[in-house]
């Protein structure tokens, strides 16, 4: 089943913060003039994409929110002086580029940390109202694209004649109706606002400039032109020809690049692959879903019988879609997991096993389905008439299997007078063929109608969480970001060994220092001395710097002190990330010392 993994989602996208500076907890010894932010992909800015607020909660008046050195993976405001001493927040709010909002905290410290300090924000704030709704837009988005796709295949290619035309303007009017939805809540949705920012004029002009809206308008487009089709050639008259299937094609393929184009396929690695993966993968779960409805509204109109042959065909091609399915499906799986870890440990993989499980209830229901038509593709025997007599199917021993009737209790047929006989091959006592030609009698249309009721009840299931995964950070991205705080949050201590020699007999040796925990704010230092013999050693003076030559900071003196066997301190403020110069000097006697340099790395 994990085949089936994905629905129209599946990126490492969900843009991960991967550093800040200054650093999250840094201490610095003056203001800096910028804030700035790494992420793992792209992402919009917003007008209010950074909010810096002073230890006593009030906001800091900042510069414009812009991309550092022109790069699309960091977002940068500039700073004003006289920010004074204490713990500053910054709270930040970006777009990612599969268009989803992504938001977040820290805290630095000018001088040292201060008493009070502001609230912390939610890295998730957003407004429930407006998030709500368009969750729920988004949702009605793929069902209306379901249906329209679906049901427009189910006539041009399975050749059903009855009237899919109210399915298909539900299918219209849906897609239309939330598209539209989706075009006035994109900004508050994007800024956690409330739906009172829907209507605003700055607000929507941003958005249509947006990639996100852009895409969003070029869908409106395409179901203004999909207006056009079926009036070009009466479906229910004649088949259709290509003034239907090229341009009809075209828009589906159309319709649904506008999801791949604004969806996690669009970020993250391999996006080329993942845009054909994911607009095949789309399309196919719209011929499978959509398709289903048609049947499911066909089958409950007897006034226009459901011929068997259209129903073999839509089985056919409902088990091409699943084969499409599962091929994207298993690409798109790796693609947003990243790891099997990720299927128990994010949110991500835990929607993914319960779709896993709605697709397989989905797969059972058409396997009972398939069994129905298989039952209805089963010929009729011919039956031969004398003319002016009415023809009579008598069931055989299964569905679909006839044998000669007769006129009446104990009459048997005889043979046709020469040049009377009228045959009816397959004909039943309505008048309509039987067989894979024909129609499909009461009691096998109950029966199908009642599978595909379960199919179609299910694939509203799957459709609503798969509108949950397009909105869930993949798997992948949640590692990153997981794996990008723990090393924030845990660093690991650096050891570094440095030999020495003053020269003289015995003046031989190496430091070994620890420097802990080797990120930004304060460190502790500890240093042991060994001599020639590999064995503890103890010299009058040990003297530790460091220096950021790049940003020109320091020396600045470890102040190590002598606790008998061993050097240490705990009073080192590293206030930048960067590769440090650490310069370590011994001396051995009154007049004899050496310094020797060895790089160390500072996060």
């Amino acid at each position: 089943m994990l085949v089936l993994f994905t629905g129209v989602s599946g990126a490492s996208a969900h843009a991960a913060l991967t550093g800040t500076d200054p650093q999250d907890g840094s201490v610095l010894k003056s203001e800096p003039r910028r804030v700035t932010l790494t992420f793992s992909e792209s992402i919009g800015l917003l007008d209010d994409s950074f909010r810096v607020l002073t230890p006593e909660n009030r906001r800091v008046h900042t510069g414009a929110p812009s991309h550092a050195d022109g790069r699309s993976d960091t977002a940068s405001v500039t700073l004003p002086r006289g920010l004074g001493t204490g713990t500053f927040t910054v709270a930040w709010r970006v777009v990612s580029a599969d268009s989803h909002p992504v938001s977040g905290a820290f805290t630095f410290s000018i001088g040292k940390p201060s008493a009070t300090t502001a609230p912390l924000p939610s890295a998730a704030a957003s407004n429930p109202a407006s998030t709500g709704l368009y969750d729920i837009a988004r949702y009605a988005a793929y069902s209306g694209l379901a249906l329209l796709i679906g049901a427009a295949t189910f006539v041009l290619g399975c050749g059903h004649r009855g009237s899919v035309r109210r399915l298909l303007l539900t299918g219209w009017w849906t897609l239309l109706g939330s598209t539209l939805a989706l075009l006035l809540l994109r900004g508050p949705y994007e800024r956690g606002t409330g739906l009172g920012d829907a209507l605003d004029p700055s607000i929507l002009s941003d958005t249509l400039t947006s990639r996100p809206g852009i895409v969003l308008v070029a869908r409106l487009a395409l179901l203004a032109a999909a207006v056009l089709v079926p009036l070009r050639v009466p479906l229910r008259d004649r088949a259709p020809g290509p003034a239907v299937l090229v341009p009809g094609g075209v828009l589906a393929l159309g319709l649904a690049v506008t999801w791949a184009a604004a969806e996690h396929a669009s970020a993250g690695i391999q996006v080329p692959v993942a845009m054909v993966s994911s607009v095949l993968h789309l399309l196919a779960m719209a011929v499978w879903l959509g398709g289903l409805a048609a049947l499911l509204s066909a089958l409950h109109r007897p006034a226009e019988p459901v011929a068997p042959a259209v129903v073999t065909r839509f089985s056919r091609l409902a088990l091409v879609s699943v084969a499409v399915l599962a091929a994207t499906g298993v690409y798109q799986s790796w693609r947003g997991l990243g790891s099997w870890d990720a299927l128990t440990s994010t949110s991500y993989g835990r929607l993914l096993l319960v779709k896993v499980a709605a697709v397989a209830l989905l797969l059972a229901g058409a396997a009972f389905s398939r069994r129905w038509t298989a039952r209805l593709a089963t010929p009729r025997a011919a039956v031969t008439v004398p003319a002016g007599r009415v023809p009579v199917t008598v069931p055989a021993s299964g569905p679909g299997e006839t044998r000669e009737g007769t006129d009446g209790p104990g009459e048997e047929r005889g043979p046709e007078p020469e040049g009377t006989e009228d045959r009816h091959e397959g004909r039943t006592e309505d008048g309509h063929d039987g067989g894979a030609g024909g129609t499909i009698d009461a009691g096998q249309r109950q029966g199908l109608r009642r599978s595909v009721l379960a199919e179609v009840t299910v694939g509203i299931l799957v459709l609503m969480v798969t509108t949950m995964l397009t909105g869930t950070q993949p798997g992948r991205a949640a590692e990153e970001t997981a794996a990008a705080t723990a090393a924030a949050d845990h660093p690991a201590s650096s050891t570094t060994t440095v030999p020495f020699d003053v020269g003289t007999p015995g003046g031989h040796g190496k430091v070994q220092v620890e420097l802990s925990p080797g990120r930004v704010g304060e460190n502790s230092v500890q240093a042991v001395i060994f001599g020639p013999d590999g064995g503890l050693a103890t010299v009058p003076e040990l003297r530790i710097t460091f220096t950021l030559e790049s940003q020109q900071v320091g020396p600045i003196d470890a102040e190590i002190t002598d606790k008998g066997g061993y050097w240490t301190s705990d009073t080192l403020t590293l206030p930048l990330p960067g590769t440090w110069t650490m310069k370590t000097t011994v001396r051995t006697t009154d007049v004899d010392q050496v310094t020797v340099e060895r790089k160390v790395r500072v996060s």
